[in-house]
């Protein structure tokens, strides 16, 4: 029996061993299978799929895209201000100090917005891919909003010419209020903070200019006036803004207060003749802002 015993207990030890390695052995087998409910619960790959998703994904990242830009120029039109050098705030501006020699010019247009006459302007000069300085009254402007709205929109820079286009004295109350009513109604409507000002007739002397001044508007005035509120002949209104361009000038004209028909007949001819000339079209910041950089150079040069 003694025999028997330390015969049957080594073979037992074996029997045991062999029934825990194949217990390890399933164990190891169903770790590395996957499991029958989790291969049903998992969705089975389809390239139509893929394809979708990532026509999707595409379409998405086109949308974020197109919305971006809509911000962007959201944030341009909304909100945007002219931004003139120090130098010039609360000053009278005729024309710029330029010495570089650079030939640029700005075409400045008053009394407007104007039914008609304001819209045949930006055309002439969306055409000549020219932007200009439209100094608006503020009573034409609420008549006629949309007009306001395509100046701006069409990148040309709007300024302030009083409420009514009065040229009495004005108290600084009155002043106050044909300037900045004028400003707050064109940042309404257009979204353009302006602290451009052009008296009516170039007036100086009747409190609106001192206002201005007091407030830093830079008071832009000009350097070549058409004199097309006289209505003079076609000719003759060219003739009046070609003989006293220089550059760095400021050439006065008038999409609004009247008939405005030969200003609308001259203006090809007078951009015409300035590209002739070698000129480069400007806005007054623009402008202002060669001449501030004019300015520091010849500063540093000293």
């Amino acid at each position: 029996m003694e025999n028997n015993k330390s015969f049957l207990w080594p073979e037992g030890i074996l029997i045991a061993l062999l029934a825990l390695g194949g217990v390890f052995s399933l164990a190891f087998m169903m770790l590395l299978r996957p499991n029958a409910s989790d291969t049903q619960s998992r969705p089975s790959i389809n390239i139509k799929d893929v394809s979708a998703n990532v026509g999707t994904q595409q379409r998405i990242e086109k949308l974020k895209a197109a919305m971006l830009t809509s911000w962007q120029q959201e944030a341009q039109t909304k909100g945007l201000a002219y931004a003139i050098p120090s130098r010039f705030q609360g000053e009278i501006i005729k024309a710029a100090k330029l010495t570089q020699g650079e030939k640029v010019i700005a075409l400045t247009f008053d009394d407007g917005p104007w039914p008609q006459t304001t819209e045949q302007v930006l055309s002439i000069l969306k055409s000549n891919n020219i932007k200009g300085t439209f100094f608006v009254v503020g009573q034409n402007l609420k008549n006629y909003p949309e007009l306001g709205k395509q100046i701006v929109a069409q990148g040309h820079v709007i300024a302030n010419h009083t409420w009514h286009h009065w040229y009495h004295s004005f108290n600084p109350q009155a002043a106050a209020f044909e300037i900045e009513r004028t400003t707050d109604l064109i940042y309404q409507i257009t979204g353009a903070k302006t602290n451009l000002f052009r008296p009516p007739g170039g007036n100086l002397h009747n409190g609106l200019a001192a206002y201005a001044k007091g407030q830093k508007y830079a008071v832009v005035m000009w350097s070549a006036d058409s004199t097309d509120y006289k209505l003079p002949t076609v000719p003759k209104l060219i003739n009046n803004v070609i003989k006293d361009s220089k550059p760095g000038g400021i050439v006065l004209m008038h999409d609004g207060g009247g008939n405005r028909s030969r200003t609308v007949q001259a203006l090809p001819e007078i951009i015409s003749n300035f590209k002739k000339q070698g000129y480069r079209f400007v806005t007054i910041p623009e402008l202002l802002e060669i001449e501030d950089r004019d300015q520091k150079l010849l500063a540093n040069k000293k």
